[in-house]
């Protein structure tokens, strides 16, 4: 019987780490392509709510440091191409 609790203690806990891990790709998708104002919803969350931002990190498992380096990346090398496109025009 003790086997079988520790079986659906870790199954709960990776069930727990999917649906957050859920609600983040649900959440930078949003950031990414998401109406105006979820995309400021999102980018607030993302970049500017550390508490909350971190509960949810660790909750799915993830790294927030690692993942807010990323998410950087990616805003940089956005900006960089909006900045190219625009100069072309």
């Amino acid at each position: 019987m003790a086997e079988t609790s520790v079986h659906y203690n870790e199954d709960h806990e990776i069930a727990e780490q999917r649906l957050w891990r859920a609600v983040i790709a649900s959440t930078v998708q949003e950031w990414v392509r998401g109406p105006l104002r979820r995309q400021r919803e999102a980018e607030q969350f993302l970049f500017h709510n550390d508490k909350d931002y971190r509960t949810v990190c660790y909750s799915a498992g993830i790294n927030p440091g690692n993942l807010r380096d990323r998410l950087h990346k990616i805003r940089a090398r956005t900006v960089a191409e909006a900045r190219v496109l625009a100069s072309k025009n």
